[in-house]
């Protein structure tokens, strides 16, 4: 897949994801406290809208009745059957082993090095200002 200009920073605020067409396909970018990473917002389960998913944290035991919240903010769950991934990897909370999600790369640009190439809209949620800069995937 060529490279595609998809938002500047500030359109996706810490914890926000961005959800844009390249070629065809439905992927959402996620700022994860600064570090950009995209996903196909396909589940492989069923073809739901993965990325459209509540994101949130994992729950851990470390024996009954002691439990962990950890890694806040980097899961995202299926809103159809809430199938889990990791938005770092792509890797499901379900199936580790055998199901993940598509994952790409993102490469942060300033705006002198990309020109006069066109940013996408469709952001989710609403964006906040936050960074400078431009994520591509």
């Amino acid at each position: 897949m060529a490279r595609h200009v998809v938002a500047r920073t500030d359109e996706i605020a810490p914890g926000g994801r961005k959800i844009v067409e390249v070629e065809g396909r439905s992927i959402a970018v996620f700022n994860l406290g600064g570090e950009f990473h995209a996903l196909r917002n396909r589940c492989p389960h069923q073809g739901g809208p993965l990325c459209e998913g509540q994101v949130l944290g994992a729950l851990s035991a470390s024996g009954p009745g002691e439990y962990q919240y950890g890694r806040p903010g980097e899961l995202v769950r299926c809103p159809w059957h809430a199938w889990e991934f990791d938005i770092r990897t792509g890797q499901s909370w379900v199936d580790p082993e055998r199901m993940r999600v598509k994952t790409y790369p993102v490469d942060v640009r300033t705006g002198d090095e990309l020109g006069d190439e066109r940013v996408p809209d469709r952001t989710w949620p609403s964006p906040t200002p936050s960074r400078s800069g431009t994520p591509t995937s």
